[in-house]
């Protein structure tokens, strides 16, 4: 199984966790996925003052600028083994 594949298997499963993650899990596991499948952050940061969830997954995703994608997926499988167990 190439690592494409065993990322659309992690991001099947993360679905059908048995407990919900952690809020810092969930927000990595956000900014993992879009530099897995988006690359680097593409759009603006939001400008709405009291968006706090959206500028916390913008910076989450942010930090992750020039991570190779395939760096991201593996780090996305590897989060999800150690939830599922």
């Amino acid at each position: 199984m190439d690592l494409n594949d065993l990322f659309q298997e992690a991001v099947v499963n993360s679905r059908m966790l048995a407990e919900k993650p952690s809020n810092d899990a969930l927000l990595k596991l956000y900014a993992l996925y879009k530099q897995s499948t988006d690359g680097d952050v593409n759009i603006e940061p939001p400008i709405n003052p009291f968006d706090f969830v959206g500028k916390v997954k913008f910076t989450a995703w942010e930090e992750l600028r020039s991570t190779p994608k395939d760096l991201a997926m593996q780090e996305y499988i590897n989060i999800i083994a150690r939830i599922k167990g």
